[in-house]
């Protein structure tokens, strides 16, 4: 049954966030931190980016020693350079096949900070009195990631709580870090690259400082669970706002297991995850132009039923939420019927929809590889794997070499700027089924989920949707 667009004000319109800056933000955009992280940064970075130029202009760039030195370099640094190295290693021929393939092994696990960092944070965004605003805090991180740590704690009502401290200082360390990228980006392009990434760094850019404002991390949690309100395999935490910040997010606590504790289970329980991760990325794809751009397997925990199978995920993470205008899902729609009619014409207008130009037959002959392999599964009407005889690091590989053998040839094409995370969020979610080893029919449950899809309705349902949670749509 096709959704009708809710103009009401519903349960999850955000309430106000507090805030313990009220006149100015004492973290912003500061020169004298954006020079004391090129300092730390630049010497590994730019180190790197000046051996592989000079090893290029003589001849002969040893590449797998300058793409494991600049692993190397990016793993013991916290911020947002090496969850913006994780991505790039996912977009063909953003950088060399070579670095893709060690950029795409670092973790999003760094060491956590200690608890003098938690007082000073906690203490900065609730007030000096803030232990009192909690019946328990830990002070070991329950884990802790690029951008940030999440520690448990307890409520004075006594429920469970997650508590995201965002670490010091990020928005100059983005802004210094993001001027890096571009200098190997462009060292690269210059170079080797078959593929103008020009509107990559934009891109990248505005996600990661949209990633660092909790507030509007609040807000995407309380968009997500409009989505799945009644859901019963797909659950979101509930945000606490007197006890979040721009800094700080506090919410409920979500039991859980690691997804790849799950591995071993029969196929049944590890197709119930799969079909709640698939309908978790795809219905608000689908429905209002919204993207999870960050599906990796740290983002989503597994809840249990009374049997102790599994029953369906809980969604941890909503910095990474990447929206659309809805004529964009309609391209990925006509891009789908296009391969799957063979009807040419078809394809080309998705491709143009997404914001490619200038394209040749040849150009749209070497784009339809990568197409075929995003689309591959959901074109096959069959019980399968989502790439068969593919180890997870493998996802795509292959399909990579020969994209960029293509391009070298008959490019370079220009990347649209919302190719870049729905290219990102698909690598992703195909990579989280492959490590389940899941074996599901993608073509029916696709089929289901963009049977009623009309733009206008997604537009409106958008619209009301975004209104009612803070949202802002879609420039």
């Amino acid at each position: 049954m096709q959704d009708k667009p809710d103009t009401s004000k519903d349960a999850t319109e955000l309430p106000q966030l507090e805030t313990a800056l009220p006149d100015e933000d004492r973290e912003g955009n500061r020169l004298s931190q954006r020079v004391q992280r090129y300092a730390r940064v630049g010497t590994n970075v730019g180190g790197v980016a000046a051996r592989l130029g000079a090893a290029y202009l003589m001849g002969g760039a040893d590449r797998q020693k300058n793409a494991q030195s600049l692993a190397a370099a990016l793993g013991g640094l916290k911020g947002p350079l090496m969850k913006v190295a994780q991505l790039i290693s996912t977009v063909p021929d953003a950088i060399p096949p070579e670095y893709a393939a060690e950029l795409a092994q670092l973790q999003n696990q760094a060491p956590a900070m200690g608890w003098p960092f938690v007082r000073r944070r906690m203490s900065a965004e609730l007030g000096p009195d803030w232990q009192a605003k909690f019946a328990d805090f830990r002070h070991e991180a329950a884990a802790a990631a690029s951008l940030g740590q999440v520690h448990k704690a307890r409520a004075l009502d006594g429920r469970s709580l997650a508590v995201k401290l965002q670490y010091p200082e990020m928005q100059s360390a983005v802004e210094a870090d993001l001027n890096q990228l571009q200098i190997v980006m462009g060292l690269y392009k210059r170079m080797d690259a078959a593929l103008d990434t020009s509107e990559m760094v934009g891109e990248i850019g505005a996600r990661l400082r949209e990633e660092l404002d909790y507030t509007l991390e609040a807000r995407h949690m309380a968009l997500y669970a409009h989505f799945f309100a009644g859901d019963e395999t797909i659950r979101v935490p509930e945000l606490l706002p007197n006890l979040s910040t721009k800094r700080l997010l506090t919410m409920t606590w979500l039991e859980g297991r690691k997804l790849l504790d799950y591995k071993a289970r029969p196929l049944e329980e590890r197709n119930t995850i799969a079909r709640a991760l698939f309908r978790a990325w795809w219905y608000p794809f689908s429905h209002y132009a919204v993207i999870h751009g960050d599906p990796h397997l740290g983002n989503y925990t597994i809840f249990e039923d009374d049997d102790g199978r599994a029953a369906g995920i809980n969604l941890l993470d909503y910095g990474c939420i990447r929206t659309f205008k809805p004529k964009f899902v309609g391209g990925v729609i006509d891009l789908y019927n296009g391969l799957r009619t063979n009807d040419r014409a078809l394809i080309v207008h998705a491709y143009e929809t997404w914001g490619f130009k200038g394209l040749s037959n040849e150009l749209i002959d070497i784009l339809n590889i990568w197409a075929g392999f995003i689309y591959g599964p959901l074109l096959d009407d069959r019980v399968r794997s989502v790439a068969e005889g593919v180890a997870p690091n493998e996802y795509g590989r292959r399909e990579v070499f020969r994209v960029h053998q293509g391009l070298r040839e008959k490019g370079p094409v220009k990347v649209p700027r919302e190719f870049v995370f729905m290219d990102r969020a698909a690598i992703g979610l195909g990579a989280v089924f492959l490590h389940l080893q899941t074996e599901m029919n993608f073509y029916r449950a696709f089929n289901e989920v963009i049977e009623d899809f009309r733009r206008d309705e997604v537009g409106a349902r958008q619209e009301a949707a975004f209104k009612a949670t803070g949202v802002p749509l879609p420039v």
